[in-house]
């Protein structure tokens, strides 16, 4: 099919679109991420307004879902194969989900450790050994060596005879950890609270970062839900998709 005069556009104008080389056209049409191109008799490529409408939602995609996804999203689609490129992108709207669940159980934990306000003592000048931190905490040493295993507790070590030593920042920690346990924590939420709690120092600042962190995931997810209508539009546009019930185009031979 001929196209026509005023659909064809030269490839540093399409470059220009979205502020890219010609370079970078011409790996977008490699990659996929822009439909094959067809040739004039003396082998220059026919770009067209379809070439600039997929670069447009290439790059709307790539600000939401990154552009590995993208490419495999719109190499998926420039192949007719449908299907895969859905499933990209239910992924990357997964990833979010994922991500605000866990968000939200790290934060769950965080309101149960600020409700209950364990009480750090004092550790002794020369810090509590695991018999005095157990007994503290209530919990048996077993515990807090299983704790220890899995990097949860980082107590010293004394010189000479090895003894385990509890500073008041690992009786803390400790404290923590047996509060969520009761609460039915799993492990990896621990190790998130922990992680948290030592490197921003609060529970309450940790709290506003967790907060924030919501906020941009929002963020995040409007972006990709704008890089997501912009793909159906385009996909609608190209006739792949059609708006009723079961709007996948179905084969051609299951046309009447």
């Amino acid at each position: 099919m001929d196209v026509a005069p005023e659909d064809r556009l030269r490839a540093v104008d399409l470059a220009a679109t979205v502020g890219i080389s010609v370079q970078q056209v011409r790996n977008y049409v490699e990659l996929g991420v822009l439909p094959p191109v067809r040739r004039t008799a003396s082998g220059y490529r026919i770009f067209t307004t379809e070439h600039a409408r997929a670069l447009t939602v290439a790059r709307r995609l790539a600000e939401g879902h990154g552009w590995s996804r993208t490419r495999e999203i719109m190499a998926a689609v420039h192949r007719g194969d449908l299907p895969v490129a859905l499933a990209a992108l239910d992924g990357g709207h997964a990833e979010l989900d994922r991500e605000r669940a866990e968000i939200r159980r790290v934060l769950g934990a965080f309101e149960t450790v600020l409700a209950s306000s364990p009480q750090a003592r004092p550790a002794p000048r020369r810090g509590a050994r695991i018999g005095e931190v157990a007994a503290l905490v209530g919990v048996r040493t077993s515990q807090l060596r299983l704790w220890e295993d899995r990097q949860l507790l980082r107590p010293s070590r004394t010189p000479g005879t090895n003894y385990r030593v509890y500073d008041e920042a690992e009786l803390r920690a400790a404290q923590v950890i047996a509060l969520l346990r009761r609460g039915a924590y799993p492990f990896e939420i621990i190790e998130a609270v922990l992680g948290e709690l030592r490197s921003t120092g609060s529970a309450q600042r940790v709290r506003a970062e967790l907060a924030r962190r919501e906020q941009e995931l929002h963020v995040r997810s409007l972006r990709r839900l704008r890089g997501s209508a912009a793909l159906h539009d385009y996909l609608r546009g190209r006739g792949d998709v059609v708006d009723r019930p079961g709007y996948p185009v179905p084969p051609a031979d299951l046309v009447d």
